[in-house]
């Protein structure tokens, strides 16, 4: 009768070690658009890891606007993990993307949204971009 009784938390102690085996790590980030330029997001960025968090920027390239850097816990200097920031330009607009694959996703947004509030605080209300001008179609030149 014992082993019947014990049959459940054995069952239940292998489902939870199986899930945590086979538990894969999320590899998400955090993205947004940003109304600032490239050049103007890579720069407030790298001013923003280096100078107002005091993270070390372990690798950038201005060129292709990524930069890759030490992110230390609040409150733990000893603990880092690897972060990168990229910003692409798509089809005129800029979007920003954080990752820090070893931290949960709040860690990504609380760094993305310091960043946005930095260039609003540098740069003011970002400059609207006027969409392109429609083109009109050509008219028919009328009957061959």
């Amino acid at each position: 009768m014992r082993r019947v009784q014990c049959l459940p938390r054995i069952l239940a102690g292998i489902l939870v070690a199986t899930l945590i085996l086979c538990a894969q790590r999320a590899t998400a980030r955090v993205g947004g658009a940003c109304e600032y330029s490239k050049a103007q997001t890579y720069s407030a960025a790298l001013r923003y890891l280096r100078v107002d968090l005091g993270y070390e920027v372990t690798e950038r390239d201005p060129d292709a606007a990524y930069l890759m850097f030490s992110y230390q816990l609040p409150g733990q200097r000893k603990i880092t993990a690897l972060g990168t920031v990229e910003i692409v330009d798509a089809d005129g607009h800029v979007k920003l993307f954080v990752q820090i694959p070893t931290m949960p996703e709040y860690h990504e947004r609380v760094l993305r949204d310091g960043l946005v509030k930095k260039l609003h605080d540098e740069y003011g209300e970002p400059v609207r971009r006027l969409p392109p001008p429609e083109k009109k179609p050509e008219g028919d030149a009328g009957p061959d």
